[in-house]
């Protein structure tokens, strides 16, 4: 983690306006500045940083940020939880402690055969926690994830979803446990999926992070197992080319939100990342070349996880194959033959 810290602030300096990042150069999950420091205190076993850090986010309702930090912390704390349990241990009803600790439990019960069950079991504690923390959506955010996990019926789901908004009418997070359910419950419901992203993201303002829903429900989409397979991204099924038009405009809006930030931007990296995947999915491949360019050194595990236990090399790959196809295509370069053309299925 140290290492990554030290890497991100040289890489920072080197890509403000990136134009080809090296490949030793690109970070995977790479922390900000903010969550950095914090993740380096942890590993030290020290929760003070983290708990300033959540108590900053809770205090100036910065739900976006507060809802991606405590996602990493928690990620952390399921390989190194020494720091959590002493703090939780020393300031036990603290919301912000309480927030990592329901949301670990949630990370802890997912992989297992028995999720539903378990996560049946939790869904009380985790709802209560949430009840308790009064305008914070972030909490909700928890227990709208364990309610999908528990499979949780659809009057139970609006419940939680109904403060969940009473609180944030616009929170990504929220929203993007909402369209994760819609689609769990309901494979296959693309137009569904599409409807709520794209109403969400119609009446939300203009620089609020859900109005890239409809990009995330586009990735529902084209990687559905009704609609696509781990080895063909080129949208073939009549599912897809129904909503092509839709997924496009998806895609669009997605591109303005991402020219409304700077290049190499960490907090814009997930976006970006999402964006580019979508967009090679969609076959537009030059797009897809301008994201891949504006991460700058800043790669994301999601989506690029997907499809491999490799999500670095994976992006990799697909931004080496498209610099070399714009290179095929640049004035005076010689046209490769057929059997070097790529296929719609190699990214």
């Amino acid at each position: 983690m140290l290492r990554a810290f030290l890497r991100t602030t040289a890489a920072r300096a080197r890509s403000r306006t990136p134009r080809s990042v090296p490949d030793d150069d690109v970070l995977l999950d790479a922390p900000d500045d903010r969550l950095a420091p914090a993740l380096v205190a942890a590993a030290r076993g020290d929760y003070a940083p983290a708990a300033g850090l959540l108590s900053t986010t809770r205090e100036h309702a910065e739900w976006e940020h507060r809802d991606r930090y405590a996602t990493r912390l928690a990620a952390f704390a399921r390989s190194r939880a020494e720091w959590l349990d002493t703090w939780r241990a020393t300031a036990p009803d603290d919301p912000d402690a309480l927030l990592i600790a329901a949301r670990l439990a949630v990370h802890r019960r997912w992989d297992s055969p028995a999720r539903a069950e378990l996560l049946r079991q939790l869904v009380p504690a985790v709802v209560g926690a949430a009840e308790i923390s009064g305008p914070d959506p972030v909490p909700w955010r928890t227990a709208l994830d364990a309610a999908r996990g528990a499979r949780a019926g659809h009057a139970e789901f609006e419940r939680l979803w109904a403060q969940a908004v009473r609180r944030s009418a616009h929170h990504y997070g929220c929203h993007v446990a909402a369209l994760q359910y819609l689609a769990a419950s309901s494979p296959g419901a693309h137009g569904e999926c599409l409807d709520f992203a794209e109403t969400a993201a119609q009446d939300a303002p203009e620089d609020a992070l859900v109005r890239a829903l409809p990009l995330r429900a586009a990735f529902t989409c084209l990687t559905s197992t009704s609609t696509a397979t781990a080895t063909s991204t080129a949208p073939t099924t009549a599912a897809v080319r129904t909503y092509r038009r839709r997924l496009d405009a998806a895609a669009d809006r997605a591109i303005a939100l991402s020219a409304a930030h700077p290049a190499a931007d960490p907090w814009t990296a997930e976006l970006r990342n999402l964006l580019a995947y979508v967009l090679l999915r969609l076959g537009r491949r030059q797009d897809a070349a301008e994201q891949l360019r504006l991460t700058g050194p800043y790669v994301t595990s999601f989506p690029w996880e997907r499809d491999t236990d490799d999500p670095l090399g994976h992006f990799l790959q697909a931004r080496a194959d498209v610099r070399a196809e714009a290179r095929a295509r640049a004035p005076g370069h010689p046209p490769r033959g057929r059997a070097e053309r790529s296929a719609p299925g190699d990214h």
